[in-house]
């Protein structure tokens, strides 16, 4: 999709903060009547802009009381082990992201878990489906701030 437009961002600016919002009430924010509104939302899902819609819940609430982030060194960078790694990642849920890092880690994981004992079954699953050259854990005190919305530019360029 090429650059969106204002109305478009402030669409997504919008779903981005709260997707349950009614059509209306969107389209009143971003000065739409509702079928041009409803539009631009199926055109934007459709070029993949929009995602998917979800609802964030308390890692608390749901029992998960320890956020690690895991620094990976690969022990090569070939096909075969970035696919194996790749394949391993995806069977453990506890694992929320896995991003290919530049720098000093080759990759790096968030991870939310309930306790370090529930942290240590991840870490022996993940080092026994792959081979790993070295594996950093940090442990997040606290959460200060989180968002999942893009700071999309909602001001007339």
């Amino acid at each position: 999709m090429e650059d969106l437009d204002l109305i478009d961002r402030k669409i997504v600016a919008e779903l981005m903060q709260d997707a349950t919002r009614p059509i209306a009430q969107i389209a009143d924010r971003v000065g739409l009547s509702q079928t041009p509104c409803w539009k631009r939302i199926q055109k934007l899902e459709a070029a993949g802009v929009l995602t998917g819609r979800v609802a964030l819940a308390d890692p608390l609430a749901l029992g998960f009381g320890l956020t690690v982030f895991v620094g990976i060194e690969a022990p090569d960078h070939g096909p075969d082990w970035r696919d194996s790694f790749a394949a391993a990642t995806a069977t453990i849920p506890e694992i929320m992201a896995v991003y290919r890092m530049a720098g000093e880690m080759d990759y790096l994981l968030h991870v939310a878990v309930p306790d370090m004992e529930a942290y240590d079954r991840l870490y022996k699953r993940l080092t026994d489906a792959v081979p790993i050259r070295n594996i950093t854990s940090h442990f997040a005190m606290e959460r200060i701030k989180y968002t999942t919305a893009y700071p999309v530019d909602t001001r007339n360029r």
